[in-house]
């Protein structure tokens, strides 16, 4: 089984933290988004893992290259590197990895994340992984048939076909016959909006006769913009204590301070007349002082004195001193 990542594009909509960092690298309860994601794939597959292939911009540098291949190498397999560096659509970018699309794969953008419990059902052609909402008009559908066998893909219905909206993750039981699909796309030119679409290639596929089922999943968090991106730190942080997962590290330093959990608390943390929590994440090396914080996801080597947060996002070596008014914001900042 390979599992290929498209994650070329920057996160336009969670600058200023993606001006640096590709918005697949920004943790998420202490681990980027990317690797909770292979992880959490590899838990629902539950079969050795050949290859992680991560489709990226070749802008993205050799440091975030070398971070993608230590994920892959942390969950005992190899990583791949392969660029989309014109943003032609879904389609295009996942052929960017032709050369590892052999063999199952599975396919899964890195701007999402989930909890599942279900069998993968290898016997099928595609497994198709949705959830079900409650506004299926802002998402691309699934209707399935009385055999639980997807019929038809709809996307942002107007009127009500189905509630079952896909979450981005797809398992292809041949990766020669989506990139013969792929590419037939590219060859003739097929274009809506002048991109190349995953589901044209879905629809031809469907017509052939091939089989498709639904993969329903549990939670389905996006890590789209700041808001849901502190919320989808909230939901994981939730999951992880239930899970029993340790999110404190030992190393931690308190002085005057109470934690109320779920928090994940990274190494070498100081925190000094600090409220942390609940519903919050703090980087290594993070120093908080005089300060209340909740809710909220701050990345690494930041320092934070005299602040009262609720639903913020603080990026890595930031420094934020809630008494003084005469600031220095980059570009795309919010102060709220």
């Amino acid at each position: 089984m390979k599992i290929i990542v498209p994650m070329a594009g920057r996160g336009s909509r969670l600058r200023p933290h993606t001006l640096t960092v590709p918005k697949p690298l920004i943790p998420i309860a202490g681990k980027p988004i990317v690797h909770r994601l292979v992880e959490d794939i590899a838990k629902v597959i539950d079969q050795p893992i050949d290859e992680i292939a991560f489709i990226i911009h070749e802008s993205f540098g050799s440091a975030v290259e070398e971070d993608l291949v230590a994920i892959a190498k942390s969950l005992g397999t190899r990583g791949t590197i392969y660029y989309q560096n014109e943003a032609l659509g879904t389609a295009h970018a996942i052929l960017c990895a032709k050369e590892s699309m052999n063999g199952p794969i599975v396919v899964a953008y890195a701007d999402t994340l989930f909890r599942a419990d279900f069998s993968l059902d290898t016997t099928a052609d595609s497994v198709i992984w949705v959830k079900q909402v409650e506004d299926p008009s802002a998402f691309g559908v699934v209707q399935l048939n009385d055999k639980n066998e997807i019929i038809d893909f709809v996307e942002k219905p107007k009127e009500f076909v189905s509630d079952l909206a896909i979450i981005g993750i797809y398992y292809f039981k041949s990766g020669e016959t989506l990139r013969a699909e792929l590419q037939y796309l590219i060859d003739n030119d097929v274009v809506k909006g002048g991109e190349y679409q995953l589901t044209d290639a879905l629809e031809n596929m469907k017509q052939k006769g091939m089989k498709f089922v639904p993969g329903k999943v549990e939670e389905w968090m996006d890590c789209g913009n700041k808001n849901v991106t502190v919320d989808t730190n909230s939901r994981m942080l939730s999951f992880l204590e239930r899970d029993g997962e340790i999110l404190v590290s030992q190393s931690v330093k308190m002085i005057n301070a109470t934690i109320i959990p779920p928090c994940y608390i990274g190494n070498n943390v100081e925190l000094e007349n600090a409220t942390i929590g609940p519903n919050v994440s703090l980087g290594d090396g993070t120093k908080v002082i005089n300060s209340q914080i909740k809710n909220s996801l701050v990345q690494s080597n930041a320092v934070i004195v005299n602040a009262k947060l609720d639903n913020a996002m603080i990026g890595n070596h930031a420094k934020f001193d809630g008494e003084f008014t005469s600031v220095s914001i980059g570009d795309y900042s919010v102060l709220e």
